[in-house]
């Protein structure tokens, strides 16, 4: 592993240009995130004006194929050979991507143009998680991490709206075209605000592992969507296809036994929870993505709604998903216990799947939102808990690659389900189809219209009888669609039972609600321990901390005190006038702290002739001693949290948590709330 020593300390950098970094990042992270779900409700739009109806499940399919597979490559050149330098490049072929998505004439181009907007993407996720770890400190770390997972929840919900928006009252091309100056806001911020020497880590980078994996789950993909649409089945085409996909999927195994950094390690597969999660994972992300590519179609072409209110009316399913992510996180942090979710989880979602193959032309919108509700949020309840079950049954050193490798299957899922259920789809509706017309005593739909029946402009505007019968055509595959979807949910219900239940360690209760809407991501098995850890900080109460390190390092000393005792050795030879201006309050509010310390022998003036307002103050011995005593203390309470992991086997641990916990004693904005400090003006 490359988990030797630990990671360097972040940055120092001025508070404005941090925030102005934390912007570009988030800027990158929303864009990126927002393409995985934003041409859901542009896509019968799409189709009507580029045509190739069969292949409309290949827009979401590139995008999720490309980013999910090009992750972990991006994370390992990024440690490689400097982040910076490929967040930027990562930003360039995104906007090159979303400018010749904008740009299609036809479903070809916009499918290759997507695949490439996909590769930026991969880069923009991981980039900007590893670039947050060099810039922040560690004790402000886990609150941007944490708005950096809000926001991606969130998109995953609004995404949807954003594109019928933007379908209803511009074009369909905007929903690419926005990308560009928001990408390019990004880029400059990023070009001018983030240092050019950020950490740089020396990887091994499994080349071969990831061209052989990403081109075995491409062919398979490919099989699996033009099969029977555009190839029949046992053309020399689709067999050469399968056999490619077989052949290095079995390649990638045998490169996979030999790598000294494997991609995704094969000696993971013998752990039954990493098993279990990444196979339920995989099952989850195939019927979310499935789901969320054609019930914009439905609600457009069979409801005749408009973009914007499809997007509306997916909320049911979206916000039950990010409820049910978010709550059952929190309940597993404090109850911990996980294995119930995920049974629930998938029952309810099959549930939902069964619900939605019963809709029809004349099912009501409150019925359709409330069979959405149930499988959004049996989803929900899935996805959070998969991260924390494996995170929690893995060593210390396979914590980073197994974290990304359960969120790995679940997109690799997302692609599979759009590309198979669109082939279902495909093949049903051309069926479908000729029965509703041979019920009217036609052939063929008048005006030669057939080729954009999932155009709703075009289906709104054929003869009554027609458009009812296209309706219940489009209505009726769709229904099969979700009913071939109901056994894959049977299935992950099966294998939630499979899932074993290891009591959790109290370092993985700490996931942060929603960050399991996140892609895979290219922490090392250090970060991810820290970043946990960091979480954990991030929801302490300040004076109640303080009040446990001081009994424990023997100080009777006020709460404020011991915080301001680690001001004070952080910035030697400073004055209460200095300390005040660095942390933004009255230096009267400062004071009785500082005479306190003074009082008890801990802090000396440097030089106790000069006037009062001007004395440097120093630690004394006793100080000095106090000091390092409450550092003991945070690394001990720290590593009560690590319980479960052997920590004399690995040090760069040990040499994490203490540099750690003198970070963590100077929180610097949560203690001056907790005190009831009020920064100046």
């Amino acid at each position: 592993m490359t988990d030797t020593a630990a990671a360097p300390g972040p940055l120092r950098l001025p508070r404005r240009q941090i925030y102005l970094i934390i912007a570009a990042l988030m800027l990158g992270m929303f864009l990126a995130a927002l393409d995985q779900t934003v041409v859901s409700t542009a896509l019968p739009t799409i189709v009507g004006d580029l045509h190739g109806g069969s292949h409309l499940t290949w827009v979401v399919t590139a995008y999720l194929l490309s980013s999910t597979v090009s992750t972990p490559l991006w994370g390992k050149l990024g440690d490689l050979y400097g982040r910076k330098v490929f967040f930027q490049i990562s930003i360039i072929i995104f906007l090159i991507g979303s400018a010749l998505s904008g740009l299609s004439h036809t479903m070809l181009e916009l499918i290759l143009f997507r695949f490439v907007q996909g590769l930026g993407g991969g880069g923009l996720m991981v980039g900007a998680q590893t670039i947050l770890g060099d810039v922040v400190s560690p004790r402000e770390r886990g609150r941007y991490m944490g708005l950096f997972m809000a926001m991606f929840g969130v998109t995953t919900v609004i995404g949807p709206l954003i594109g019928g928006l933007f379908v209803e009252y511009a074009s369909w091309r905007w929903i690419f075209y926005i990308n560009i100056p928001i990408g390019l806001i990004a880029l400059a911020i990023t070009a001018t605000a983030l240092p050019g020497t950020l950490t740089r880590i020396k990887r091994v980078i499994d080349y071969l592992g990831t061209v052989l994996l990403a081109g075995s789950v491409s062919a398979l993909v490919i099989f699996t969507s033009l099969g029977g649409t555009s190839y029949p089945w046992g053309s020399p085409f689709m067999i050469g296809l399968a056999a490619a996909g077989v052949v290095l999927g079995v390649a990638f195994v045998m490169a996979e036994r030999r790598a000294v950094e494997p991609v995704l390690p094969l000696h993971l597969f013998a752990n039954r929870v990493f098993s279990a999660a990444s196979a339920i994972g995989f099952v989850v992300g195939f019927a979310m993505f499935g789901a969320l590519t054609f019930l914009p179609l439905f609600f457009q072409v069979v409801k005749g709604v408009s973009p914007t209110a499809s997007g509306l009316q997916l909320f049911p399913m979206m916000g039950g998903l990010l409820v049910a992510s978010i709550g059952s996180g929190q309940i597993v942090s404090r109850w911990g216990r996980y294995k119930v979710f995920p049974v629930v989880g998938t029952a309810l979602m099959t549930v939902g799947l069964f619900a939605m193959s019963h809709i029809g032309v004349t099912t009501g919108e409150p019925v359709i939102a409330g069979y959405m509700a149930v499988f959004g949020f049996g989803l929900g309840l899935v996805m959070q808990v998969l991260v924390v079950s494996v995170q929690n049954a893995v060593s210390y050193d396979e914590l980073g690659t197994a974290t990304s490798g359960v969120t790995f299957f679940r997109s690799i899922g997302g692609s599979f389900g759009t590309a198979v259920f669109g082939a279902i789809f495909a093949n049903v509706l051309v069926g479908n189809l000729a029965s509703q017309l041979h019920e009217l005593g036609i052939s063929h739909i008048p005006g030669g219209a057939a080729a954009g029946i999932d155009n709703p402009t075009l289906v709104a505007k054929l003869p009554p009888a027609v458009h009812h019968a296209v309706s219940v055509a489009i209505a009726d595959t769709i229904d099969r669609v979700f009913l071939i979807g109901v056994p894959i949910g049977l299935l992950a219900f099966g294998l939630s039972w499979l899932l074993p239940e290891i009591e959790l360690r109290k370092s993985v209760r700490t996931n942060e609600p929603g960050e399991g809407f996140t892609p895979p991501r290219g922490r090392t098995s250090l970060e991810e321990l820290q970043l946990n850890l960091e979480r954990i900080a991030a929801r302490e109460n300040r004076i109640e901390l303080y009040e446990t390190l001081g009994h424990r390092a023997g100080l009777d000393i006020p709460p404020q005190s011991c915080w301001l005792l680690y001001r004070v050795a952080d910035q030697p030879a400073c004055t209460v006038d200095t300390v005040a201006a660095r942390l933004n309050v009255s230096p009267d509010i400062l004071g009785p702290g500082i005479a306190g310390l003074q009082d008890a022998g801990l802090v000396a003036p440097v030089d106790p002739t000069a006037p009062v307002d001007a004395r440097h103050l120093r630690l004394t011995p006793a100080g000095e001693d106090a000091m390092e005593r409450l550092v003991e203390a945070r690394r001990a309470g720290l590593t009560e949290l690590l319980e479960g992991w052997d920590l004399d086997a690995n040090v760069e641990v040990v040499a994490m948590v203490r540099q750690l916990a003198g970070n963590l004693l100077a929180d610097d904005q949560k203690m001056l709330a907790a005190a009831g400090m009020h920064a100046t003006t």
